[in-house]
């Protein structure tokens, strides 16, 4: 009697654990990806965040100085304001480059922080900060800027008797 031996198969082949090793690699690709994303758009909301921060600090500082609110229009942190008020007393006029400068001073923690001081009429204030958020679109409105591709967060301010 003969007897036919037939070899059974164990174990994978060469192309399956190719195959698996492929379909695990992309998976890794498209993970690693998702937390590059992540990671740009969560400092891009952080810079927003304080941006909306330093708007609403300026804004403060103007209505704790009404009596010299039309005196904030026109400022730019791009300008040179140096004024100490915290060592010697101001008056309301001096206050007012005193906060320019103390401003300007928060705002270069954003990247290509900027910010400007506009009115848009009596007794209406517009505070805008700009900042490079690394993209080709600018939301610069009201604020200067918008051929830099700077994105803006802006906040308008009236001056009620």
């Amino acid at each position: 009697m003969l007897v036919k031996m037939t070899k059974k198969q164990t174990g994978m082949g060469l192309i399956e654990s190719l195959i698996a090793l492929l379909v695990i690699s992309i998976g890794l690709l498209g993970i690693a990806a998702l937390q590059i994303t992540s990671l740009k758009l969560n400092s891009s909301a952080q810079w927003h965040s304080q941006a909306v921060w330093f708007s609403y600090e300026m804004t403060d500082r103007i209505m704790a100085n009404r009596l010299n609110f039309d005196s904030y229009n026109n400022i730019d942190t791009d300008d040179d304001p140096s004024m100490d008020c915290k060592a010697n007393p101001c008056t309301g006029a001096q206050m007012v480059t005193a906060d320019a400068q103390d401003w300007k001073e928060m705002l270069a923690t954003l990247p290509g922080g900027r910010g400007i001081i506009s009115s848009t009429g009596d007794n209406t204030l517009v505070v805008s900060v700009m900042w490079d958020d690394n993209s080709d679109v600018s939301n610069c409105i009201n604020g200067e800027p918008d051929s830099d591709g700077k994105t803006c967060y802006s906040i308008t301010t009236v001056n009620t008797p």
